[in-house]
């Protein structure tokens, strides 16, 4: 009987020692595939008519709710995120509970400001129905043409020196938030980031 129980507890000791090391390889697999999956950032169209780190396009314009609203101005020295959407646009719709969750937490340092174009009696039906009226809500054509949104939804990020910080197609939470990233550490996107570090890796 005690040989049985003195095999037993080896067994189960092998056992458990033998988990252990499952799982610390499993944890080691869990890192090397962390470091292998890059986050997405905002997608960067081509042919864009401006380019991050250059002046943004300055425009005066009136809002929906009768307000001045100046773009690329720097104003106050804050931040501007202008997010371009419609309200035909289902991508747009579904990014709305973050774009609202960034805009409070990052209330600090930015201001957003949506823009689109078309009919303004459309635009005003769909703040009421989204409840937007807390953010600056311009409808301008040319406001689109100067900064080559050609896709909805689109952003883009104006630091607080009125220059071009970030920019691209936004269709996740996880693209949204790259733009604010891509600020930080001073790139034009995160894939610019990741490729940079990766290269000085290697080297």
């Amino acid at each position: 009987m005690t040989a049985f129980v003195v095999a037993s507890q080896l067994v189960l000791w092998i056992a458990v020692i033998v988990l252990a090391a499952v799982c610390v390889a499993l944890a080691r697999q869990v890192g090397v595939l962390h470091e292998r999956i890059a986050p997405a950032g905002a997608l960067m169209l081509p042919q864009q008519i401006v380019a991050v780190g250059e002046p943004a396009p300055r425009f005066t314009l009136t809002s929906l709710a009768g307000a001045t609203v100046e773009v690329g101005g720097a104003p106050g020295g804050r931040s501007q995120l202008l997010f371009f959407l419609a309200p035909d646009c289902p991508i747009c719709k579904s990014l709305l509970p973050a774009l609202k969750t960034s805009a409070q937490s990052e209330r600090g340092w930015l201001d957003v400001v949506l823009a689109s174009d078309g009919a303004g009696e459309d635009h005003r039906a769909f703040v009421r129905a989204s409840g937007l009226e807390a953010f600056d809500y311009v409808v301008s054509e040319p406001l689109g043409r100067g900064f080559g949104v050609s896709k909805l939804p689109h952003g883009v990020l104006i630091d607080e020196q009125g220059r071009i910080a970030a920019m691209g197609l936004i269709n996740s939470r996880e693209h949204l938030e790259s733009l604010f990233e891509a600020k930080e550490r001073g790139v034009a996107t995160l894939q610019d980031f990741l490729t940079h570090r990766a290269a000085k890796a290697r080297t």
